[in-house]
């Protein structure tokens, strides 16, 4: 049963929100992964003014925000979360151009819009066709493939803070970083709106072109079809976490419906009704071996969130390492 605030705020959404205000939703709906149990609130905003109320709607009742896109790069606890989750992809998803600048809503698809820009002639987003998320997520997280990211490009965030007042960021106050950028520390701000600059002078064709084999190279080399949420790990400076993982004999090593790629050894996929608590032991798992084998310590690159999820993300192996392998040669 919801708590009196609780109640008092899912009617006051469904009375002045056009979205969608739902409780008790499980998580496994939303996500790339499909493993989650239920948020309390579940709130899909359509359009800024929305997303805005229910931020502010939120902090006065007192009840904790959890943000998220489409659902890819994302790990959810099997006992849910606690408070309202607010998803911005269906609502947010608005992609406008101006000249070579590009203004999209937070929760934009990457891939249309890396397209949307390839049929205009606009060049820099050509990575972001592979990766399955939505253009707020990828400024948070810096998102990126093939020794690219999306940080280059960006020239404007603008965020809401917990009250729904708009905030703008410049590049350089993004703090962007390998996988990273402010946001992952200033939680209390949300992406509402991304402004891009693409560059120009490069034939649609040729851009295509590079799309299409960035793709293919991903049919290739990446489980795709299967649930999941990208790649696990971050990689350690110099080296590639899928390699150490292969190296460590663990690719294709399957447990129950958790299993380590047999294609890309730095993706878990879901073979059927695996668990957030059975992916999580195999992250254990890995995380402690590798460091036996190399002595690398490998940090997450999905996020874990919900409730009792916290020791397990936190948690690095502290077994002696052995003999490390040589790196690939560059």
């Amino acid at each position: 049963m919801p708590t009196s605030s609780e109640a008092s705020l899912v009617q006051y959404l469904r009375e002045r929100l056009r979205g969608t205000v739902l409780q008790h939703e499980p998580m496994a709906d939303h996500t790339v992964f499909r493993i989650g149990g239920p948020a309390d609130l579940f709130i899909q905003p359509q359009g800024r003014e929305d997303l805005a109320l229910a931020l502010k709607a939120c902090r006065q009742a007192g009840i904790p925000v959890t943000v998220i896109g489409r659902g890819s790069n994302l790990l959810v606890s099997d006992d849910g979360i606690e408070g309202a989750v607010i998803q911005v992809a269906r609502g947010l998803s608005g992609v406008r151009f101006e000249g070579n600048r590009l203004i999209a809503e937070a929760g934009a698809p990457l891939p249309a819009v890396s397209w949307q820009a390839a049929m205009r002639a606009l060049s820099g987003l050509e990575f972001a066709v592979m990766i399955p998320g939505s253009i707020g997520g990828a400024v948070v997280m810096n998102a990126g493939a093939h020794q690219q990211s999306i940080a280059p490009v960006v020239r404007q965030v603008t965020c809401l803070d917990p009250d729904g007042a708009p905030h703008t960021l410049s590049a350089a106050e993004m703090q962007f970083a390998y996988r990273s950028s402010i946001l992952q520390e200033r939680t209390d701000l949300v992406v509402a709106e991304v402004l891009l600059e693409l560059e120009t002078g490069r034939p649609a064709e040729a851009i295509t072109a590079a799309m299409q084999a960035y793709l293919e190279s991903r049919r290739r080399t990446q489980p795709l079809g299967e649930p999941g949420a990208g790649s696990i790990f971050k990689n350690p400076p110099g080296d590639f976490a899928g390699r150490l993982v292969e190296q460590a004999g663990l690719k294709g090593w399957r447990q129950g419906d958790v299993e380590i790629s047999p294609i890309h050894a730095n993706f878990i996929v879901n073979k059927g009704h695996a668990r957030c608590i059975e992916v999580l032991e195999a992250v254990r798992m890995v995380r402690r071996e590798v460091f036996r084998r190399f002595g690398v310590r490998l940090e997450l690159e999905v996020k874990v969130i919900g409730r009792n999820v916290s020791t397990w993300v936190e948690e690095q192996p502290a077994a002696a390492p052995g003999r490390p392998v040589p790196p690939p040669a560059r």
